[in-house]
């Protein structure tokens, strides 16, 4: 199977403005940003969906929360605030097959949001 664009990210086989790293997770900015900050926030660990992860996974997608709180706070959006958005599947919006929120904010956010 290949790997997704952002497997390619994460084994640094593709370039990106990373802004967080640790073992389980890198966070870097989305090539075409919605907001003056957009940060996508991705585990190593493939999940094609948020329909593919498991109980088991559970702890590994709440540190997701907490890195994008993390993120959210370096680029000091996390006071005047910040979404966090997961899409799944084709018509909610997902186009890489890789689990992974969108971190948005900078600017007032709209609702609904689309």
């Amino acid at each position: 199977m290949n790997e997704c664009i952002f497997c390619e990210i994460i084994a640094k086989r593709m370039p990106a403005d990373f802004v967080y790293e640790d073992d389980e997770i890198v966070a870097f900015k989305d090539i075409n940003p919605q907001a003056p900050v957009h940060i996508l926030v991705v585990p190593r660990k493939h999940y094609p969906t948020l329909l593919d992860i498991k109980p088991e996974d559970a702890e590994l997608m709440g540190k997701l929360i907490l890195v994008a709180n993390e993120v959210a706070k370096k680029f000091n959006i996390h006071n005047r605030g910040f979404r966090l958005v997961f899409n799944c599947n084709r018509e909610a919006g997902q186009s890489i097959y890789h689990v992974h929120p969108h971190l948005l904010g900078g600017r007032i956010m709209m609702w609904p949001p689309g």
